[in-house]
């Protein structure tokens, strides 16, 4: 619910309408992808990234995390794993793939930090 809140009221967006557009956005270049299935980095990413660290400033020990579409799509899953999200969550039959792109994230982390 929270996830859908955010990515609808940051962009304007409701997913029953943005169906009979969003298609012609994309093709246009007004968006680069679905907003609804991989995550706005620069906007709604941005708000997700700072309301975790704002919240982490009150309660270090708070859990961030992602679900729905955005928790079994690959490169949302990457940016969640680099702003430091503690999990995410998505539909069964996305699991292997969300599992895939997790450890591909935390592989390339490592080797980030290794300087690898």
């Amino acid at each position: 619910y929270q996830r859908r809140v955010h990515g609808q009221t940051t962009m304007g967006l409701s997913r029953d309408d943005a169906g009979k557009f969003l298609t012609q956005y994309i093709v246009d270049g007004i968006l680069e992808k679905d907003p609804f299935k991989t995550l706005d980095v620069e906007g709604v990413g941005a708000l997700i990234e700072m309301a975790c660290e704002k919240g982490r400033n009150v309660r270090p020990d708070l859990k961030c995390g992602v679900c729905g579409e955005h928790g079994g799509d690959p490169e949302s899953i990457g940016y969640c794993a680099r702003i430091g999200m503690d999990y995410v969550s998505c539909s069964p039959f996305r699991i292997p793939a969300a599992r895939l792109a997790s450890a591909q994230a935390a592989i390339e982390m490592d080797e980030a930090a290794k300087g690898v």
